[in-house]
């Protein structure tokens, strides 16, 4: 594997500090916990949250979803959260496969090894399963990159290395903003939350991030 150049990887104590910004659900994320409930419907599920954080996205999903997630940082111990780095490990728990697997806010952090990470997802989701992921969109009208992203590609480039593994059912935009940033206005929340097309022209430019659904590639 060849990192691309200035790559640097933060550790457990930066996580530590930076996980404390997402105890409270925010806009992607409840945006996923809406997707991800459509998509298990009202069947028993397991789900495993790949830098799952504090594991906030378990508190806004379904009972029938069973939650799992890793994370580099955890707060605390739980029988349904494992504590590792993936940039040093696998991506797996334990021997389990899942039905659902969610990557959201990961691969703008995970340098040279988006090909190999996306391999070991596909090797844990389920014959029929989905897997979720979010990746930022760099080429928004006024590009905000924020300073420890080490992933910095075009979408199109995270589009190949999506369709080496899964073949992507659809992908959309998480928000539509003139700013890059998720709305913080309470209405346009909600308009974005449901709102789940792409505009030519406008969407490339005005895309905060884009939600892509993803099964196993035939």
């Amino acid at each position: 594997m060849t990192e691309p150049p200035g790559v640097h990887y933060h550790g457990r104590d930066f996580w530590s500090e930076e996980n404390q910004k997402y105890r409270s659900p925010h806009y992607r994320l409840e945006k996923c916990a809406h997707l991800v409930n459509k998509l298990a419907g009202s069947r028993d599920c397991d789900l495993l949250d790949v830098g799952c954080g504090p594991a906030t996205l378990r508190r806004l999903l379904r009972q029938n979803v069973h939650y799992y997630g890793i994370d580099i940082a955890l707060p605390q111990p739980q029988p349904n959260l494992l504590e590792t780095d993936i940039m040093e490990n696998p991506i797996q728990f334990h021997d389990m496969k899942f039905d659902i697997v969610v990557a959201q806010g990961l691969f703008e952090y995970v340098g040279g090894h988006q090909d190999e990470k996306l391999t070991e997802i596909s090797a844990i989701l389920m014959p029929n399963g989905r897997f979720v992921t979010s990746y930022v969109n760099f080429g928004h009208r006024s590009r905000n990159i924020y300073r420890v992203y080490n992933n910095v590609r075009p979408l199109q480039e995270f589009r190949r290395s999506l369709d080496k593994c899964f073949t992507v059912e659809r992908f959309f935009p998480t928000s539509h903003n003139w700013r890059h940033d998720e709305p913080s206005r309470k209405a346009l929340q909600v308009l974005n939350r449901h709102l789940n097309v792409k505009v030519p022209y406008f969407t490339p430019k005005l895309a905060v991030e884009y939600f892509f659904v993803c099964r196993h590639a035939t």
